[in-house]
């Protein structure tokens, strides 16, 4: 009786992973041509600011591929993700780094995170760190690579990545820190805003901190090189 409903068990978990699977395939074919109008993350965060603001909502706003600053596309490639156009999906030598310089500090204080795993995190998952995410994060990151080009993903990234409390994408980024446009950016202020990515809600309040500062400016000399799909 017992190894009867041990099978029954595993084979619903089975099936029960297999369809979760395929409502993340789903969202992923559908967003090859439609746009999400939101992510998990976003979700997750306007829930949290309405614990202390029922009405509070985010900041977002789509824009087009072709309306995004190619300075700001440079920058972000340049910050996140180097070789984003020539990998397909994983930079394990960047893994690899990450493994090693946290193995030396004895503590996560470097990831190795490629702009699609980035995208797979925050569309679909929670903010935890277990082995079943990150799993999971490799799955929905091999299935985005496989159905969406490198464009395609480097757009939905754009406008669905966190940029302040609140603040979600180019454009809603762009108006809040620069009072412009995504279009608009220039090169210095493209450069400010990648560096915010590691930690935007903290660079929100504290804009002209000296890493920050120090960081952006290293990432402007980078972008010349940085390829944009």
């Amino acid at each position: 009786m017992i190894k009867r409903w041990f099978w029954r068990g595993l084979l619903l978990a089975i099936v029960l992973v297999v369809l979760y699977q395929l409502w993340i395939f789903m969202h992923i074919l559908w967003w090859v041509e439609h746009n999400p109008s939101s992510s998990a993350f976003m979700r997750t965060s306007l829930s949290t600011l309405q614990e202390e603001n029922p009405d509070a909502t985010l900041k977002h706003q789509w824009v087009e591929y072709q309306k995004i600053s190619r300075n700001l596309k440079r920058a972000v490639i340049a910050s996140e993700d180097a070789k984003f156009v020539g990998h397909e999906g994983f930079d394990w030598d960047g893994i690899q780094k990450a493994y090693e310089k946290n193995w030396q500090k004895g503590k996560i204080v470097a990831g190795g995170s490629t702009i699609s795993q980035q995208l797979a995190k925050n569309l679909f998952l929670s903010t935890g760190r277990t082995p079943w995410r990150k799993l999971e994060e490799a799955a929905i990151t091999w299935m985005l690579e496989r159905m969406m080009s490198k464009r395609r993903i480097f757009e939905i990234y754009l406008n669905i990545i966190e940029w302040g409390n609140g603040v979600f994408g180019a454009e809603a980024a762009a108006r809040h820190y620069y009072k412009t446009s995504a279009a608009n950016l220039s090169a210095g202020q493209a450069a400010k805003l990648a560096a915010m990515i590691p930690n935007p809600k903290y660079y929100d309040k504290h804009r002209e901190a000296r890493g920050l500062v120090r960081k952006a400016g290293i990432i402007e000399s980078r972008m010349r090189y940085a390829a944009v799909p």
